[in-house]
């Protein structure tokens, strides 16, 4: 939860700009020797004001997926991928049966971070996302483990959160056009 959940909690979280009333979740054990620590998949469901309702599964057990859709009343809205960090993304909005798409291309998320958090600190000014979006994260990942082990529902105490990030924070640098090279470092390994 906490390495690929994340990305689908915080999807769900900024999509509702709300944070969820309630969680349920279950965990999958695949192979008992790779998935002896951690689950090789957890399934959530999150219940949030309003009557929404966001669902997501994140699995190191499974073949490799990332997309999200979110349906509505009026339409669906698809990213598919959603949550790559090295490629390019696709967003499909689709309105009383009129479909736009529009591409994302690859660019570097992390100088941009690295901008930003810098000028935070030479400017003495809090940095949006603020640590309460890190305590709304933990707090609602903690239910979520918990409902996996009990097997029940699990209310979330509400993280009240002043200010969400929106695009007029956006930084954007261009991909990186080759990798950079390592310092005192073993590559990734698969």
């Amino acid at each position: 939860m906490y390495d690929l959940g994340i990305y689908c909690l915080n999807a769900a979280r900024y999509l509702f700009k709300d944070e969820p009333e309630e969680v349920m979740a279950w965990n999958s054990e695949g192979d008992r020797e790779r998935f002896s620590e951690v689950p090789a998949s957890t399934t959530v469901m999150l219940r949030f004001p309003e009557n929404r309702i966001a669902m997501f599964t994140c699995s190191f057990g499974a073949a490799e997926r990332s997309a999200y859709e979110v349906v509505g009343t009026k339409g669906v809205m698809k990213m598919d991928p959603a949550y790559e960090m090295s490629g390019t993304l696709k967003a499909e909005l689709t309105l009383e049966e009129q479909t736009i798409r529009r591409t994302f291309n690859k660019r570097d998320q992390f100088a941009p971070e690295l901008i930003y958090f810098s000028d935070c600190i030479l400017n003495d000014r809090q940095p949006e996302p603020s640590g309460y979006e890190g305590l709304a994260d933990v707090r609602i990942i903690q239910a979520i483990l918990e409902s996996a082990n009990t097997n029940r529902p699990i209310s979330v105490k509400k993280t009240e959160i002043a200010a969400r990030p929106d695009l007029d924070q956006e930084i954007a640098k261009p991909a990186l056009a080759k990798p950079p090279r390592l310092v005192k470092a073993e590559p990734p390994a698969a």
